[in-house]
């Protein structure tokens, strides 16, 4: 497994419950400022194998991401059940709900 990849799978492993982070974030904390779309293939291939808590994870607008309608449906009653409140149906206030660790405390491999 390739460094990029086993940071990003520990650094969503760690977003706590009623919190969210975003593609992008995942992918600076990880050490590639430009790696969102790889955290985004990461989420798909390795979520259920890795029990990553995908459905923290959102868009830079703090937007659900998910086109699918079931597992865009899934998402936001994840959310919901974390006590994540959206508005206009499927967005996250980022300045409440982003989870933003601190740089040491990640824990990296």
């Amino acid at each position: 497994m390739q460094p990029f990849t086993q940071k990003v799978i520990s650094i969503i492993q760690d977003i706590p419950s009623g919190k969210v982070m975003t593609y992008g974030q995942i992918a600076r904390l990880a050490g590639n400022p430009r790696g969102a779309r790889q955290v985004v293939r990461i989420l798909h291939t390795m979520s259920q194998a890795y029990k990553l808590p995908w459905h923290r994870v959102i868009n830079a607008k703090g937007e659900i991401a998910i086109k699918d309608g079931q597992q865009r449906s899934r998402q936001l009653n994840l959310l919901n059940q974390e006590g994540i409140k959206l508005f206009n149906q499927n967005k996250v206030d980022l300045s409440e709900y982003r989870y933003d660790p601190d740089w040491n405390d990640v824990d990296i491999i």
